[in-house]
């Protein structure tokens, strides 16, 4: 953490003087959604009355005839709970690097885990995590998350001998001069899978660097590989070879898995890590830039509970 980093915390104690009450914290949200002017929330026309006299809805479009708040058409879409509760949920996912668990993020807010459960799933939709083509240097490597088979119940274990047996795999691509990451689960790790979306997320003159893998022989990009499978992680060459970084990336997301979350449903590993890649792409922000990212990427997602139980 460089002296940037420092100036541009939020502490504890500034964020509850930044929301003090409800009504602070819906200005907040509405500063942050509409920067510039308050526009409709379905249909982006700049006719909005600020004095609608509705009891939950404060703005009327006049060009579409609707009623609608800072919450519309977003993540936060018919919520019962306040702005300061969002907005104190929002920053502990911003400021937490290895996340915060429902368990936990209920207790801090004063809601039942499954209220706090559903919201957390709702702020990982929010993150944006679409970077643009990786250029340059990119490291790729893929990854398993999921339990050890042998802490599994006798009935319930896979015997086929490996140690990723079991596990859900993933692949992470991370281009060295922004430090951009991206994730993606994947159904398995055959090269027919793995290579089209190297292809699809890095520029046809991009290096790329991989570990000794099978499935990246052939790859139609310039780069190089380390050799793990002999115990060789780094060679020192210019540039040097290596996929320390989004090794790197995949230790702080275990840790996690292990330590915050303990469990994840493969059905729900896809947005965990939309939320560690896109905390990890925004730690160059100021802190309450991060918060406000959030808010912006929430537009137009609508995320039911009954989709994430179904």
């Amino acid at each position: 953490m460089d002296n940037s980093d420092l100036r541009e915390s939020l502490s504890l104690i500034d964020l509850m003087e930044m929301f003090p009450d409800d009504e602070t914290a819906k200005r907040w949200f509405v500063k942050s959604r509409w920067p510039d002017v308050i526009r409709c929330a379905y249909c982006e026309g700049e006719r909005v009355n600020t004095q609608a006299k509705h009891p939950t809805m404060p703005y009327f479009c006049n060009d579409c005839r609707k009623y609608f708040s800072p919450k519309t058409n977003s993540v936060m879409h018919a919520s019962k709970l306040g702005y300061r509760k969002w907005a104190i949920a929002i920053y502990l996912f911003t400021a937490n690097v290895k996340g915060v668990s429902s368990i936990q993020l209920g207790r801090y807010i004063g809601v039942r885990q499954a209220t706090a459960w559903h919201m957390g799933h709702k702020i990982r939709a929010a993150y944006n995590v679409a970077p643009e083509q990786m250029s340059g240097e990119v490291e790729v490597d893929e990854t398993f998350v999921g339990g050890l088979e042998k802490n599994k119940h006798s009935k319930n274990r896979l015997r086929a001998g490996r140690g990723t047996v079991g596990k859900v795999p993933v692949i992470g691509l991370l281009e060295r001069g922004t430090n951009q990451v991206i994730t993606q689960v994947v159904p398995d790790t055959e090269g027919s899978t793995l290579r089209p979306i190297v292809y699809v997320n890095t520029t046809g003159d991009a290096v790329v660097y991989t570990d000794d893998a099978y499935v990246y022989r052939g790859l139609r990009r310039r780069g190089n590989s380390v050799r793990h499978s002999v115990g060789e992680y780094v060679k020192e060459i210019a540039p040097q070879v290596h996929i320390n970084s989004i090794e790197s990336f995949w230790s702080i997301f275990k840790r996690a898995y292990k330590g915050t979350f303990h469990k994840i449903s493969p059905k729900h590993l896809q947005r965990y890590f939309d939320e560690f890649s896109g905390r990890h792409n925004a730690r160059s922000s100021g802190a309450e830039m991060k918060m406000v990212k959030i808010v912006q990427g929430g537009v137009g997602k609508r995320l039911m509970y009954k989709d994430l139980v179904e």
